[in-house]
């Protein structure tokens, strides 16, 4: 796959601690819902020893004109960097990478299970199979600290209320703050999951955010039968 230019369109704030970068898309590139991309600086004027590229999952649909990249902000010089970037300004990009992509049998639910900002893949397949008015039904499960730092939250409560083919249980684990939440609270955990899924020998599972939440969702899943076959997942290390 060769590598291809594009340049910042704008970028915003989505949430705390997170921000969303609009580049345009080339005419040549083609992906599927829910794969990635490696994004590379173009002569950055500071650095670190994390370098200058990372792995980040495309947010937008392939029906969408433009490449949306989400990341959640640390003191890194490719953050602060990327932070700065004015519009206009050259980045490359390696790929399309991954398979976590929606499954074919519209038989099974599919059921994401998402912590934090795992959600930019899904959010990718949900607005494409939205879009595509895809058959399947879809559940998702998407855990944050708090409603200030879920993403996209306000979206996916549209798609809640719009769409008759999905479901969301947001949950978050900081009940202590300031912000109000009359939702969900806490982990996921086999409780949630049997609380809201009538048939758990059913639906292909998508786990999606840290190596602890992949391991603890995966452990759940193994404990309440579900085979191995029937969940796929990435994991979020060192964004």
């Amino acid at each position: 796959m060769p590598t291809r230019t594009i340049e910042l369109l704008r970028s915003e704030t989505l949430a705390s601690e997170t921000m969303a970068f609009y580049f345009n898309k080339p005419d040549d590139f083609e992906f599927k819902a829910g794969q990635y991309v490696q994004l590379s600086l173009v002569n950055p004027p500071e650095t670190d020893d994390d370098g200058d590229i990372r792995t980040l999952s495309i947010a937008s649909a392939p029906f969408e004109n433009g490449l949306l990249l989400v990341m959640r902000m640390r003191d890194k010089a490719f953050k602060r960097v990327l932070k700065k970037m004015a519009p206009g300004t050259a980045a490359n990009i390696d790929g399309p990478f991954g398979n976590l992509v929606l499954h074919e049998d519209i038989s099974r639910p599919t059921v994401f299970l998402v912590g934090g900002i795992g959600i930019t893949p899904i959010l990718s397949i949900l607005r494409q199979a939205r879009h595509e008015n895809r058959a399947h039904r879809m559940f998702l499960f998407y855990s944050n600290r708090t409603p200030g730092d879920a993403a996209f939250l306000d979206e996916l409560r549209n798609f809640d209320r719009e769409w008759e083919r999905f479901h969301l249980v947001a949950t978050m684990t900081r009940t202590d703050d300031a912000e109000s939440w009359d939702g969900e609270k806490g982990q996921i955990n086999n409780t949630m999951l049997n609380k809201y899924l009538d048939d758990l020998s059913k639906p292909v599972f998508y786990v999606v955010g840290s190596l602890e939440m992949v391991m603890s969702m995966t452990g759940i899943l193994r404990g309440l039968g579900v085979e191995e076959n029937r969940v796929k997942y990435e994991e979020f290390i060192g964004y």
